[in-house]
C-alpha cells in the first residue's frame, strides 16, 4: 500500500508493543489512536512511538470505540486486547470497512467466531489473524518440504509441545488463566499450532476428541506436590519471596509501567499466585484431530515441563520428516524480571536457548538432517516478517515481501479453524464427547 493509512491499537498491554513499534518504523502507516481501559498503558504506548520520532496518539476509552474508528479516520485497526473482547471490536470495524488485524486466537468461542465470520460474509471486508508462526523460516521450510511430496502423502501427524515452569508458569498467573477470557491453552496458545497444522497439511479439521486436566498448577495440586505458598499476588508478599514460582514486577520498567503502574485505572493484577484456587484453565493436554485428508493428528500440551520447546513428527507414504525446536534447555528460577520481554515468550531469546533439528528419513534411506536457520527471538524470527508481510518493509522500494510464496497470510476461515479444534477440545473435556467440527460454527465446513 503507497496511500497513507491512520491506525488504531485496541488492546495496549506487552503483546501491542510489536506493532506500535513495528507501524511506527513504515512510512505509509500512522498510528493515529489507542484504545484501552488504562490511560497508563496508553502513555506507556505513546512513549515508545513519540522516542520513534512519530507523533503522540490519540488515547480513547473502549466504550467510544465507534466513535474513535470515524472521529480518528480510522483505515486499519489492529487488536491486541483481551482474547474473549476480540469480536466486540473485529465486527464493528468490519462493518466500518477498516482493514482488520487480529492477535491470535480470533476469538475464544463458537458464538464469538460465528458473528465475526457472518460480519466477513456480510459485508466482503475480510479479516487478518496474526498467526506469526507462520512466518517462522523453519516452520516454512517445512511447509515447503511437505509440499514437495519429500514424505509423500502426510498420512498422520503427532506434535508434543511443552512449556517450561517459567513460561507456562505465566498463564496461571494472569488473565489466560481464566477460560471465560482466553478460552484456555487449546485455545490462546495451541492455535499457533493447530493452525500450522491445517496450513502444513493443507487441509481442514473435522473431528476431534481429547483429555485435559489441571494437574499441576492451583491449588489443590500445588498443596499436594508440596509447592504452593500462601500469598495471593507476589507484591509486597513475604511469603513470595524466594518462591520460583513468583513474578516480581516491581524492578522491571516494562512490566511494572504496563501493569503495577496501571493498577489503578486497570484494576488489573498481572503477578497472581499460580497455586490459589481461582485458576479454570488446564495445564496437561491430550487431543486427538481427524482431518478432510484422512490424516490425523496426536497433539499433547504440558504446561509445566523442566525444559521448553515441541517435536513435530510428520508420517508420510514415502518416509518421515521429524522437526525439534529446543527453545530452552532448562529455566533458571528467576525473582525479578528485568524487563517486560523477559516473561513474555516470542520478544526475546530463551534462557539457556537450545537448537533446531530438522531431519529426514526416507524410506530405505539413511537419515539426513535438512539445513535450516533457527531463531529463537520474536516467535523464531516470525514477528518481524509477519510485520513486513502485512504491512510491507521499513525501506521503500524494498522487493517482494517474504510471505506469498508459501501463502502465510491468515484469513478468518483460517483463524475459525485454528479456533474450532481448541474449542471443541474444551467441549470434549467437559463432556468427555468427540466434538464434530461443523457442529460448531455454521458453514465453516463445506
Amino acid at each position: 500500500m503507497t496511500d497513507a493509512r491512520r491506525v488504531a491499537i485496541v488492546g495496549t498491554g506487552a503483546r501491542a508493543r510489536l506493532y506500535t513499534r513495528g507501524l511506527a518504523e513504515r512510512a505509509h502507516y500512522t498510528v493515529a489512536a489507542l484504545c484501552d481501559p488504562s490511560p497508563t498503558r496508553m502513555a506507556y504506548h505513546n512513549r515508545i512511538l513519540i522516542k520513534a520520532g512519530n507523533s503522540a496518539a490519540a488515547l480513547w476509552p473502549p466504550g467510544r470505540f465507534t466513535e474513535m474508528l470515524a472521529k480518528e479516520g480510522i483505515t486499519d485497526l489492529v487488536v491486541s486486547t483481551v482474547d474473549a473482547l476480540h469480536d466486540h471490536y473485529i465486527v464493528p470495524a468490519v462493518e466500518a470497512g477498516c482493514r482488520v488485524v487480529t492477535e491470535k486466537p480470533m476469538t475464544v468461542d463458537a458464538a464469538k467466531c460465528q458473528s465475526i465470520l457472518d460480519a466477513t460474509s456480510r459485508t466482503g471486508n475480510p479479516l487478518t489473524v496474526g498467526f506469526n508462526y507462520r512466518y517462522n523460516p523453519v516452520h516454512e521450510r517445512v511447509w515447503r518440504l511437505l509440499h514437495e511430496q519429500v514424505i509423500g502423502e502426510v498420512l498422520s501427524v503427532h506434535f508434543e509441545w511443552l512449556l517450561d515452569v517459567r513460561h507456562g508458569a505465566d498463564y496461571f498467573r494472569r488473565w489466560h488463566r481464566e477460560k471465560a477470557s482466553s478460552g484456555g491453552l487449546m485455545v490462546h496458545k495451541a492455535s499457533h499450532h493447530f493452525d500450522l497444522v491445517n496450513w502444513w497439511l493443507d487441509s481442514e479439521p473435522r473431528e476431534v476428541f481429547g483429555y485435559g486436566r489441571l494437574g499441576f498448577y492451583g491449588a489443590d495440586a500445588g498443596i499436594r506436590h508440596g509447592l504452593r505458598r500462601d500469598y495471593r499476588r507476589a507484591f509486597n508478599s513475604a511469603q513470595a519471596v524466594g518462591d520460583p514460582f513468583a513474578l516480581d514486577i516491581s524492578g522491571s520498567g516494562g512490566l511494572r509501567e504496563l501493569y503495577l503502574d496501571a493498577e489503578a485505572d486497570s484494576g488489573y493484577i498481572r503477578d497472581r499466585n499460580v497455586f490459589d484456587g481461582e485458576i479454570s484453565i488446564e495445564d496437561d493436554m491430550a487431543v486427538l484431530v481427524r482431518y478432510a485428508s484422512g490424516a490425523s493428528m496426536t497433539y499433547h500440551l504440558t504446561a509445566y515441563s523442566p525444559w521448553e520447546g515441541y517435536r513435530v513428527m510428520f508420517n508420510g507414504s514415502a518416509g518421515r520428516l521429524e522437526l525439534e525446536v529446543v527453545e530452552s534447555r532448562w529455566p533458571p528460577p528467576r525473582h525479578r524480571v528485568e524487563s517486560a520481554s523477559g516473561a513474555i515468550h516470542g520478544e526475546a531469546a530463551m534462557a539457556n536457548a537450545g537448537g533446531v533439528t530438522l531431519r529426514l528419513r526416507k524410506l530405505w534411506e539413511a537419515p539426513d538432517d535438512v539445513p535450516v536457520a533457527g531463531g529463537h527471538g520474536g516467535h523464531g524470527g516470525g514477528d518481524e516478517r509477519m510485520l513486513t508481510a502485512l504491512y510491507g518493509s521499513t525501506s521503500p522500494g524494498d522487493g517482494p515481501q517474504p510471505g506469498d510464496a508459501a501463502h502465510q497470510n491468515a484469513n478468518q476461515r483460517d483463524g475459525a479453524f485454528a479456533l474450532s479444534v481448541g474449542v471443541a477440545a474444551n467441549e470434549c473435556f467437559r463432556t468427555g464427547q468427540p466434538v464434530r467440527i461443523a457442529d460448531l460454527v455454521t458453514g465453516l465446513v463445506r
